[in-house]
């Protein structure tokens, strides 16, 4: 069984991702992406298969997406993956795919949702948030 991870080692919500996958009992390949961006036919596929629009799996709050005039809602998802493409960091993350499916994972237990094994036990985000607690309950079910 194979599980992937497209993931930014700055971004906390990341990384807490990925702590949560390991702590299923499984070690994912780790696509460090700003590294190694998808091509544009694995790209479209994340977004589709995670029931995203090519706009809603972007991240906004970059100052490239406004520098490059992103917002205008005119613009056509070609316009919008050409972007992502040149600029990886306009791709929000993580995208994560297990054999149960394909999520952007924010937050970063929406993973739970995928993952082979989500009984991974308490879990506590760096934020000190918690995800399960100590009886090994969620403490909140992600939004969509």
């Amino acid at each position: 069984m194979t599980i992937t991870i497209y993931h930014n080692p700055a971004c906390g919500t990341s990384r807490n991702t990925l702590a949560m996958i390991r702590q299923s009992g499984e070690e994912p390949v780790v696509i460090e992406y700003l590294n190694t961006p998808p091509d544009r036919e694995t790209l479209i596929d994340l977004i589709e298969k995670s029931g995203l629009t090519v706009r809603t799996a972007m991240r906004s709050k970059e100052p490239v997406f406004k520098e490059l005039g992103l917002e205008n809602p005119n613009l056509s998802d070609g316009r919008l993956l050409d972007a992502m493409l040149a600029h990886p960091i306009l791709i929000n993350r993580p995208f994560v795919v297990t054999p149960k499916g394909v999520r952007q994972c924010r937050p970063s237990e929406m993973v739970l949702d995928i993952l082979p094994n989500p009984d991974i036990g308490p879990f506590t985000k760096e934020d000190g948030e918690v995800v399960i607690d100590a009886n090994g309950k969620r403490v909140r079910s992600p939004t969509v």
